[in-house]
């Protein structure tokens, strides 16, 4: 196996490319007859109307319920964008609009449908597999008497099963989730809260369980118990900032692209679409203002409000996934000069500088969490943070390469703004990929580790395919754009999902501006 900081010098740059299927070694024309020219348009047309005529999950006509929308069709968006800046073909800003309006179409307030709150918002609402699952327990009479919450993922997998107590004030509760058979059994509970057995704080002291299972008292007055049966717990509707920064940043580029292209600008039809499509992104980033925090140091991030049904509420978002909505931020301030995003955009930047670090090969590494929040550094139930996430024990692990390409492009676009970050820090992102994740299998094909200091381990296809999403800061080392092409190619890759497209579309960006 090459390492990390062979790669550079090892098959790819010598023109040798082994392929994940046969094991066979191609080089110059035979290896682009093994496969596609993963930066070519042609390329890329083929494998976005194959995706649109597939009917894959993140077509522009879902909505987000189960994330389809933010991740899937808003990389097909980002790809979309990058066709245009790669060959200035209104084509592909046609196409922008095209999908932009469907998607639009299936914000909630066109639904009218609503979050956990009961409002019907300009964005786009995500329940399984990522937030809490609530089941309400009645008594017999009818009255709701317990309110079972389960954080773990897929918690509408899970089932809270009452069964009989060693008398009849007292029950059993099992919470089980047929996912992954975990499951959570409380004996002999009480619904007096004068009671040792008392089952809210009997259910409190046991976490974190299996099923990560909490409760809440519905009628404190009384002391029934919940009927005996099962009841299947179902995942509230939330508005997550990364889904809604995933969505609209395209959204926000168009708007960008067509106010700063004084000839598109002249289109009317453009310069409509680009007013409407940056009232809406300001609209849907609006819906996220309530879990904006800053500081006197100069820095801003997103914590997700107590209370909300989603493991960790009460604490601050993993970087990546407010850095998302940063990505919108910048876009809307390049657009419109406004200095409140662009506020928001460089406080966002100067948060993430103070994570970074630097390793020995003189490239960035970062944890997942942001080491400032509760997340990363721990918490107690005494501690009051969290709803449904009452205690943790600590959060410390590196970014991932798939999450930090949402990181290292939020970086890449404050630095083409003005909004933050300089040329070294370019270079040291750069670095990132091919010091610390570039690598080859034991069979010589070109692959990743998983995360972005170069531990993890090799990374799934999940992880490494997502490569091409680093071509934000290629131009800065011309083996991310070299490595990222070759794992496409070692794998004849046909995409079958939005990110692959981005991919395709990223590398064919990155040739351009290398021509």
């Amino acid at each position: 196996m090459v390492t990390r900081r062979q790669f550079g010098l090892g098959a790819l740059a010598m023109g040798v490319l082994g392929t994940a299927q046969t094991g066979m070694v191609h080089t110059g024309t035979a290896r682009a007859s093994a496969g596609h020219d993963y930066t070519a348009r042609e390329t890329f047309d083929l494998f976005e109307r194959a995706f649109h005529e597939s009917g894959a999950v993140g077509q522009p006509t879902d909505n987000n319920e189960h994330g389809g929308l933010a991740w899937g069709q808003s990389y097909v968006l980002a790809g979309f964008i990058r066709m245009y800046e790669a060959y200035r073909d209104t084509h592909y800003l046609d196409r922008l609009v095209t999908n932009i309006d469907l998607v639009l179409g299936n914000r909630d307030s066109e639904r009218d449908v609503a979050d956990y709150r009961g409002e019907s918002l300009p964005a786009w609402r995500a329940m399984h597999p990522y937030t809490v699952g609530i089941a309400e327990l009645k008594d017999s009479t009818g009255r709701p008497v317990l309110e079972v919450r389960s954080s773990l993922s897929y918690a509408d997998l899970t089932t809270a099963t009452v069964r009989a107590g060693s008398t009849g004030d007292r029950f059993t509760l099992e919470v089980r989730n047929s996912r992954n058979d975990a499951v959570a059994t409380f004996t002999d509970l009480s619904m007096d809260p004068g009671s040792p057995d008392y089952a809210v704080r009997k259910i409190l002291d046991a976490y974190p369980t299996p099923t990560q299972v909490t409760a809440r008292d519905l009628h404190e007055e009384g002391t029934a118990p919940p009927v005996q049966g099962a009841t299947r717990l179902v995942s509230q509707p939330v508005i997550f900032a990364v889904h809604t920064g995933m969505i609209t940043y395209p959204i926000a580029s168009f708007a960008r692209i067509v106010m700063r292209t004084p000839k598109l600008h002249a289109d009317p039809r453009y310069r409509a679409k680009a007013a409407e499509y940056l009232e809406a992104a300001k609209a849907a980033a609006a819906v996220h203002d309530r879990e904006w925090r800053q500081g006197d140091d100069g820095g801003g991030h997103l914590a997700w409000v107590k209370g909300t049904p989603l493991a960790y509420d009460g604490t601050e978002m993993p970087t990546n996934q407010f850095l998302a909505l940063g990505l919108t931020y910048a876009e809307i301030a390049a657009a419109t000069g406004d200095p409140a995003y662009a506020d928001r955009a460089r406080r966002m930047a100067r948060t993430f500088a103070r994570e970074l670090r630097t390793d020995a090969d003189d490239a960035y590494t970062w944890s997942y969490w942001p080491s400032f929040g509760a997340t990363y550094r721990g918490f107690a139930a005494a501690d009051g943070i969290s709803e449904f996430t009452p205690s943790g024990r600590g959060a410390k692990q590196i970014e991932d390469l798939s999450h930090g390409a949402i990181d290292a492009e939020f970086a890449a676009l404050a630095f083409r703004h003005g909004l933050g970050f300089k040329g070294a820090d370019m270079a040291r992102f750069a670095r990132t990929y091919s010091k610390n994740m570039a690598t080859t299998d034991p069979d010589g094909v070109p692959t990743t580790f998983l995360r972005v200091d170069g531990t993890g381990g090799l990374a799934s296809a999940g992880q490494y395919l997502q490569a091409p999403r680093w071509m934000a800061v290629a131009q800065w080392d011309r083996v991310v754009f070299d490595h990222s092409r070759s794992i496409y190619e070692a794998r004849a890759l046909e995409p079958s999902q939005g990110s692959h497209i981005a991919g395709v579309a990223y590398l064919n960006w990155q040739a351009r501006r290398q021509e």
